[in-house]
């Protein structure tokens, strides 16, 4: 056993208390609920090692009034008092319409409509509800970095004029959360959103042909996927390509990712996996199968995949291009959720390290960096940086690296004509690999929950971290999507009082 922390079950999403265990090299989460039995996921394979990827940080307060400590982690998040880091992104969901109805789908959307765009308008949210939320949440936030998710957000046909209405808020940073079909199929549209304000495209992109989008997405997508990364070129708009990595779906293509988007630098900021987490909609990732996967494994074990597997697979099929020596933890969310690198990429395809690390690391996994000796395993530690510390470095980063560089994306360079424009050619060519792994009902660890920077913007008020957000039981029963579990208390707030349990689903 390395340590004991908390969890959720499965079945019930009530508590459960909980382990990390190591078997070999391999790191599981067990915990017991006394209804429901004992349950154990893995969180980590291999290396680099668990106990040396470490970035400690000192937990900082919330801002604001939130929610108070009445039922316990997860349940009382908006955020409470034991939340120990700020937001660093805030995600709004500004439709739960879609144009796909994806196989895996964090938010449960879609109809399975080719185009629903007049289809439900009735039930989004109105843009002055949208502006107002973002508006009152914004002394809480600070200068978070707004991420407009869904469902499918560019089916918002005021999508425009929400970008400049956010903007108009003070927020620094909008992004925008899409599979990419709108930009890619409506001439102008890319350019539209970049004059409203946008500042970069989070941009849907499962692999390097048809066969991990059909599979993940339920269609062949990829000419689109490609033609909306030319939109977003001609537009002047930053995209970093987010992959869901699935065992046995797309875990061999992740190589051809980054070589696609080094091929598009700079439009393309950076290519960012997300191994397949189990909560909302997975369809075909079920029930126990013993004939899917290893003996007795689920079709959901055998599908998941730990951020070591990924970093793992990133060096090995880009031929060592991207070492593990140059992924590092994150400075802003906890350890064990993320890693990242930062490289400049020479146009004959090398890279090389552009030094530090995406979210404010400030260095390596291994790194002496003023910190401590672990006498047990002989790692040492990175000294401990204030948690919102990391969260405005995190911030700062995005803001620099995922945007479009000065100068646009679409025209040709000329020959630099001296030191400063060479410099100015080379930080337009920074490309960041980077991971996050989300926790759903088998993997949840409270420790890692309460250090969460990216945070939803709920319907009632709250600011949610996302795993808890998006956490549903095995049965597809969510925590918080419907509302405030009842009996949450809440402090005061002028204009934020909501009574326990209120609020409508998302």
């Amino acid at each position: 056993m390395l340590a004991r922390t908390a969890s959720v079950c499965p079945v019930c999403l009530g508590p459960a208390p909980a382990e990390r265990v190591a078997v070999g090299d391999t790191v599981l989460l067990v915990k017991r609920c006394p209804e429901h039995g004992e349950f154990s996921a893995p969180v980590w394979r291999g290396e680099p090692a668990f106990t040396g990827w470490v970035r400690p940080k000192i937990p900082t307060a919330r801002r604001g009034p939130g929610t108070e400590r009445v039922l316990g982690c997860p349940r009382d998040c908006g955020l409470c008092p034991d939340h120990g880091q700020h937001t660093c992104t805030l995600l709004i969901e500004v439709t739960g319409r879609c144009n796909l109805r994806c196989p895996v789908c964090f938010a449960s959307a879609g109809q399975g409509s080719e185009d629903a765009r007049e289809s439900r308008c009735e039930d989004d949210p109105s843009l002055n509800d949208l502006v107002s939320r973002l508006a009152a949440l914004r002394p809480r936030a600070g200068d978070a970095n707004i991420q407009l998710s869904g469902g499918e957000p560019t089916l918002r046909d005021d999508l425009p004029q929400l970008v400049t209405a956010v903007r108009g808020l003070g927020y620094p940073f909008v992004q925008l959360n899409t599979n990419g079909l709108r930009l890619a199929r409506e001439a102008g549209y890319a350019a539209r959103l970049a004059a409203a304000g946008l500042d970069s495209v989070f941009l849907q992109f499962d692999g390097p042909d048809d066969a991990a989008t059909a599979r993940l997405r339920g269609l062949p997508l990829h000419a689109d996927k490609v033609r909306a990364v030319d939109a977003c070129a001609a537009a002047g708009l930053g995209v970093v390509l987010v992959c869901t990595v699935a065992r046995g779906v797309n875990d061999h293509c992740l190589g051809d990712i980054v070589r696609f988007g080094l091929s598009r630098v700079p439009v393309v900021r950076g290519a960012h996996f997300q191994p397949v987490s189990f909560f909302g909609r997975y369809e075909g990732f079920g029930e126990p199968d013993a004939a899917d996967g290893e003996a007795g494994e689920s079709p959901r074990e055998a599908a998941r995949i730990t951020l070591p597997e990924v970093m793992r697979a990133v060096r090995d099929q880009t031929g060592g291009l991207i070492p593990l020596a140059h992924l590092h933890p994150p400075g802003c969310e906890h350890a064990q959720c993320s890693f990242s690198g930062t490289f400049l990429a020479h146009e004959d395809g090398g890279l090389e390290p552009a030094g530090g690390a995406c979210c404010g690391t400030g260095g390596s996994n291994g790194g002496s960096n003023g910190g401590n000796r672990d006498d047990s395993t002989g790692v040492i530690a990175p000294a401990p940086i204030p948690a919102a510390l990391g969260a405005e470095r995190a911030r700062a980063f995005v803001r620099r690296q995922w945007r479009a560089p000065e100068g646009g994306t679409d025209t040709p360079a000329a020959p630099p004509r001296d030191d400063f424009e060479r410099f100015l050619a080379r930080a337009g060519r920074r490309f960041t690999v980077s991971g996050m792994a989300f926790q759903d009902a088998w993997t949840l660890d409270t420790e890692r929950l309460r250090g969460c920077c990216i945070h939803v913007a709920a319907p009632d008020g709250r600011m949610v971290p996302f795993c808890a957000w998006n956490l549903t039981s095995a049965g597809g029963t969510p925590l918080h999507r419907t509302g405030a579990p009842r009996g949450t208390g809440r402090t005061g707030g002028e204009g934020n009082a909501i009574e326990p349990g209120a609020g409508e689903g998302a």
